[in-house]
């Protein structure tokens, strides 16, 4: 980022604090007033952590094998969809605490899953792309790394961080990680995935959001190969995000693990 753009970024992030200031504060998931989030909104963030992996289709790859496993909070819909575009897009810092604990909980409620599910697949560094999908064969109960795993935020387009004035799925991540470590699997935030300019995902159909993903790729000088990867973003619609990070992370010799979402559009038959 250039001086001049990171000026212009902190400049945005000023006004829209001192605006917060000035202006009444609402509920964002039902326009109660004088609420940052009511009871009855946040509690959509409260519900039991569930797997949605069967309601995003991009992560099947129609060869048989199971799709990637994706936690989630809640479903992005009613008051959950006003949450998360409100902290997305309209200045909303002020719930990051609450979104962060949510995600940090199913990271810890994952954490067993995920760690059974590596031992299970027996894999090595050598077998990465079908570790991926727990396709390898071994010895169950294996190691399969040394040092912590690792924690990938789903990366956002410069214009994007720019604009709200932070990486908001990195913190998420930073949550993810410290629910996993809590739940007895040792991990760290890795940022190790980045994004070209791209369109946003809001609005886009299937078709199109599969091409909108085409920009992601590894960092520079960025390790992954041998090691475990567990995929983290807001919002999981058709699951071509997620299906291109993992293309990624793979084709470097990296294996993944698993993903967890703050909430998960429900697919046709559950609306």
């Amino acid at each position: 980022m250039t001086a001049e753009r990171a000026s212009l970024s902190r400049v945005t992030v000023a006004a829209r604090d001192l605006a917060r200031l000035v202006l009444p504060v609402e509920c964002p998931g039902c326009r109660r007033p004088d609420e940052i989030l009511c009871e009855v909104c946040a509690a959509t963030l409260a519900h039991p952590v569930r797997r949605c992996e069967q309601d995003v289709p991009r992560l099947d790859k129609m060869d048989g094998w199971p799709p990637l496993p994706v936690w989630t909070v809640t479903t992005y819909t009613g008051p959950v969809r006003g949450v998360v575009v409100a902290w997305k897009d309209r200045g909303r810092r002020d719930l990051t605490g609450q979104l962060v604990a949510a995600v940090r909980r199913a990271g810890e409620e994952a954490a067993p899953a995920l760690g059974g599910r590596a031992s299970a697949s027996g894999a090595t560094s050598g077998a990465a792309s079908g570790a991926a999908s727990g396709r390898a064969g071994g010895p169950s109960g294996t190691p399969l790394w040394t040092g912590s795993l690792h924690v990938v935020p789903v990366p956002s387009t410069p214009a994007a961080r720019r604009r709200r004035g932070a990486d908001l799925v990195r913190l998420l991540a930073a949550g993810v990680t410290e629910g996993l470590t809590a739940g007895g699997l040792p991990a760290q935030t890795a940022p190790v995935l980045r994004r070209r300019a791209a369109a946003d995902q809001v609005g886009l159909g299937a078709r199109a959001r599969g091409g909108n993903t085409s920009g992601i790729a590894l960092r520079r000088q960025a390790d992954v190969r041998g090691r475990w990867h567990v995929l983290v973003d807001d919002v999981v619609t058709t699951g071509s995000t997620l299906a291109a990070c993992c293309r990624a992370l793979e084709a470097a010799g990296g294996l993944v693990l698993g993903a967890v979402v703050l909430a998960a559009t429900p697919s046709p038959t559950r609306r």
